[in-house]
C-alpha cells in the first residue's frame, strides 16, 4: 500500500468510529440536532414563540413514538423506519417554520423563557444520549426517559399555544423539566426509574 493512502486511512478512522453509532444513538442525536435547530430559531428570531410551540407539539409525537418502539428493549426495522419517518416530518416542519416570512423577538420575556425550556429539553436530550452511550440506559429506560421528554414537549407546547409563555406557565415547565432531570440521573446512575 501507497504510503500516502495509508496515512489518509489513519487519518479517517476517528471519523469513521464518529460516526459508527447505533441506530438508537442516531434516533436520539436527531432528536438533539432538531431540538438545537428549534432553540436556535428562538433565539435569531427566526421562530415565534407560536411556531416553536407548534415544532414541541410535533417533537411530542415523535418522541411518544420513540417511546413505544423502545419499550420492548429491543428497535425493529419497521420501528425504526417508523420513527425515522416522524423525525423527517418533523425536521421539515422545523425548516419550514424558520424559514417562512413571520419572525419573532428573541428579546421578550417570553421568547426567553421558551427558548429556556427548549434549551434544557436539548440538554437532557444530550445527557441521555450520553447516558445510552456510555451504558448508562438500556433501551427499556429509554422508553422511560422519552415518554418523559414527550410529556415536557407536549407542556411546552401548549403554553406556547397563544404564542406566549408566562411566568406561571414557565414555572411549571421548569418543575416536569426537573421531574425529568432527576429520571434521567435515577436511570444514569442505575436506579429504578
Amino acid at each position: 500500500m501507497k504510503p500516502y493512502l495509508l496515512a489518509l486511512l489513519v487519518a479517517a478512522a476517528p471519523v469513521w468510529a464518529q460516526t459508527a453509532a447505533t441506530p438508537t444513538e442516531q434516533i436520539l442525536q436527531r432528536n438533539l440536532n432538531q431540538t438545537e435547530r428549534i432553540e436556535q430559531g428562538l433565539q435569531s428570531g427566526s421562530l415565534t414563540v407560536r411556531e416553536a410551540g407548534r415544532l414541541q407539539r410535533a417533537e411530542a409525537q415523535v418522541d411518544r413514538i420513540e417511546a413505544r418502539a423502545f419499550s420492548d428493549g429491543s428497535l425493529s426495522a419497521q420501528e425504526q423506519a417508523r420513527v425515522t419517518a416522524a423525525q423527517n416530518q418533523a425536521s421539515r416542519a422545523i425548516a419550514r417554520e424558520k424559514h417562512d416570512a413571520q419572525t419573532g423577538d428573541p428579546t421578550t420575556a417570553s421568547a426567553q423563557r421558551m427558548a429556556a425550556g427548549v434549551e434544557r429539553s436539548a440538554n437532557q436530550q444530550a445527557r441521555t444520549l450520553a447516558g445510552l452511550q456510555q451504558g448508562q440506559v438500556t433501551t427499556t429506560e429509554l422508553a422511560r426517559i422519552e415518554h418523559g421528554q414527550a410529556r415536557l414537549a407536549q407542556r411546552q407546547a401548549n403554553a406556547a399555544a397563544d404564542g406566549r409563555v408566562g411566568p406561571r406557565e414557565s414555572a411549571r415547565i421548569q418543575g416536569s423539566a426537573k421531574v425529568q432531570s432527576a429520571r434521567i440521573h435515577r436511570q444514569r446512575q442505575g436506579a429504578p426509574g
